[in-house]
């Protein structure tokens, strides 16, 4: 059964994830009807998920049979031992993390103005210090390379998340994870306590 306590349903906070992500994996089907997933690099501008990359292809092809697609984001926090938890079962152990799944319809965008504004979002998003002259489409620099590009728009129909940061715990298994995490001092870990902080109930309701 899947633990209604990690779900996150605050659109918002959900956006803010999908902006600060760079990269998602793309589920199509071919008309052959086979499955397929595709990592890439993307931008959520809009409320829509925009990728781009070259017209032939088999993503290309999938899209054109069967424009139906999902696409998904995940981001892992820090991993939980089993024996900070249980000295003796594997089965405590875990992982944190950040997930978004979205359903929804692919389409290409033929608009340079559009497709122009997707590039600068994307530029913003992975260059955000500058350095380039603006995305233009009546800049003759930039106008073959927009059309020549495919630009592919997903609207969102459908999006849920799972933010899982221990809210299934009682406060003293939190507090003990969360001073496990800060003596290991791992990359992430310091990051995951402020999600156990931010996102566990028995936190919020002491706020």
């Amino acid at each position: 059964m899947r633990r209604k306590e990690f779900g996150m349903h605050d659109r918002e906070e959900i956006e803010a994830f999908l902006r600060e992500m760079d990269h998602g994996f793309l589920g199509t089907v071919s008309d052959a009807g086979e499955p397929r997933v595709t990592p890439l690099n993307y931008v959520y501008h809009n409320g829509n998920v925009y990728f781009h990359g070259s017209r032939i292809g088999e993503k290309m092809r999938s899209i054109a049979a069967n424009p139906k697609v999902c696409f998904s984001v995940a981001k892992p926090f820090s991993q939980i031992p089993s024996y900070w938890i249980d000295p003796d079962l594997a089965c405590p152990a875990t992982v944190f993390f950040k997930s978004v799944l979205i359903t929804g319809t692919a389409e290409e965008v033929a608009d340079l103005a559009e497709k122009a504004d997707v590039f600068t979002a994307l530029m913003n998003k992975l260059q955000p210090e500058g350095g380039y002259a603006p995305i233009d489409p009546d800049d003759e620099r930039y106008r073959k390379q927009l059309a020549g590009t495919a630009v592919v728009k997903i609207r969102v129909e459908s999006m849920s998340a799972k933010f899982k940061f221990g809210q299934n715990w009682n406060e003293t298994r939190r507090e003990t994870i969360t001073d496990r995490l800060l003596e290991r001092g791992h990359s992430l870990d310091e990051e995951t306590v402020r999600m156990i902080g931010r996102y566990c109930p028995f936190h919020r309701e002491g706020e």
